[in-house]
Order: C-alpha cells, then sequence, then structure tokens
C-alpha cells in the first residue's frame, strides 16, 4: 500500500492555479480519461486493496461479504459503499480504512479486477453461466459436476497460476487444481465457494479463485485521479508582404 500513500501525497500537493488579471495566464483546461473497460464493482476493488495487506485476510473479508451484492438490491449506491467500508473495517485499521476510501474514489484497483475478467474470457466462460470452475481445462458451471471432474483431473495438464491468484489458504500444494471464476458476493458464487471450501479444508483440492463479472456494467470507468494538463499558447501571425521584403532584401545587397 507504499505507493498508494505516496500517490495521495502526490495529489495532495498544493500547486498554483491561474489568478484573473495575471496575464501569463491561460485558460484551464480540464479532461477525463475514460478506461476502455466497463466499471468494475467496488467489492471487488476492496478485496484487492485487502489482499495486500495478507492473502488470509482477503479469504477473511471474502466470508464476510459473501452475499453482500443480494442486499445490495434496493439499496442505495452510498449506502452500499458504506457497508463495504464497514465490512472491510473489521480487518483493517482506521489509516487503511482512509487509504481504502482513497484507492476506491480514483478506482486504483479497478485495472486488477479487469485483468482477472480478461483472463476468464480467456477460457472462454460457459454460455449463460452466472460463475464456472476450471478442472484441469475441463470447464462447468454446475456444482454437482465438480466430483466427477475431479476424479482424472490429475490425468490433464495443471492450470498456470499467476503471482496474484487469490489461493485458498491450506497447506496442500500438489492437488487438483479447482478454479473458481465468480463474483463475490452473488448466490452464484456461494454456490461453489461452499463446496470447494470444504474440499480445501480437507485438502483434497487447491482452490483458486478469480474475479468473473458474468454482465459488466454499461457505465464507463473514468479513472479520477489521474491529471492532464494543457498548455495552450497563444500565438498571432501577421500577414507580410513578401515582395516588399524581397525588395528590401535586394536593396540591401
Amino acid at each position: 500500500m507504499l505507493w498508494l500513500l505516496l500517490a495521495l501525497l502526490v495529489l495532495l500537493r498544493v500547486r498554483p492555479c491561474p489568478c484573473r488579471g495575471d496575464p501569463a495566464s491561460s485558460p484551464a483546461v480540464t479532461a477525463r480519461l475514460a478506461a476502455k473497460w466497463p466499471a468494475t464493482p467496488l467489492l471487488l476493488e476492496a478485496s484487492e486493496f485487502i489482499a495486500e495487506d495478507g492473502n488470509e485476510k482477503f479469504w477473511q473479508f471474502l466470508e464476510t461479504v459473501r452475499e453482500l451484492t443480494i442486499y445490495k438490491q434496493g439499496d442505495t449506491e452510498y449506502s452500499y459503499y458504506n457497508l463495504i467500508l464497514k465490512k472491510a473495517g473489521q480487518f483493517l485499521s482506521n489509516f487503511q480504512i482512509n487509504l481504502l476510501k482513497f484507492a476506491l474514489s480514483i478506482r486504483a484497483y479497478s485495472p486488477t479486477v479487469q485483468m482477472f475478467q480478461q483472463i476468464a474470457a480467456d477460457e472462454p466462460p460457459p454460455e449463460g453461466c452466472g460463475a464456472f470452475v476450471v478442472i484441469h481445462e475441463k470447464h462447468t458451471c454446475k456444482p454437482n459436476e465438480i466430483k466427477k471432474l475431479l476424479k482424472k483431473a490429475n490425468k490433464r495438464p495443471r492450470p498456470y497460476l499467476f503471482k496474484g491468484d487469490h489461493k485458498y489458504p491450506t497447506l496442500k500444494e500438489d492437488g487438483p487444481i479447482v478454479v473458481l471464476y465468480a463474483e463475490m458476493g452473488t448466490r452464484d458464487f456461494v454456490k461453489f465457494h461452499k463446496i470447494l471450501s470444504e474440499k480445501a479444508q480437507k485438502e483434497e483440492i487447491v482452490y483458486v479463485l478469480r474475479h468473473y463479472i458474468q454482465k459488466p456494467r454499461s457505465r464507463k470507468m473514468y479513472l479520477s485521479g489521474y491529471g492532464v494538463e494543457l498548455a495552450i499558447k497563444s500565438t498571432e501571425y501577421k500577414a507580410v508582404d513578401d515582395t516588399q521584403v524581397k525588395g528590401r532584401l535586394d536593396h540591401r545587397m
């Protein structure tokens, strides 16, 4: 989180502003940067913030919010935002909560969430599935098929795990790897998580979670906090009769 603190200090740095009556000042131009991906859920961004403080904290936070999106219906965005902060407050200090607010305001972890979304798109996801698992190259969005796919999993190639993957904290590392693509806080997520976490605790599998949003928002993702400054200089051009200039030059020669 050190980089986030440094970014906060930079953004809070006092900069001189153009003042009225100052001939050197120029009109201000404000620009907004829109990302190429849609807006990502704040809950997932908050989980990535907490993950930087430790893998165990990530999974503890996940347990407290695993059905949080269900309660979002009929609630305002601001109330839902405050609920996320309240849940995160169980694992973060007051100072870290302030950093989390800042991170959410500038959408600092949105690229991380989108990275997982892109990985999921490359699988690709089974059609019409709100969540799905990949067990050594075999896909399913039906929890009752997990047991069947695990039987011969070790005879199939093991998946590649990324550095930022969220691996359920167990000691077993050589079991079949089950990658869950789901959006935490949803019913589809809960169905899979209950089964997979129990199997991971029994050390039957290696359980990995990657963010996946079945229906991304249509709203654009604006990268707040990224400043763009345009310096516009006023330049005056004077019309000159080049025939007269040429005449003067010939006279001097």
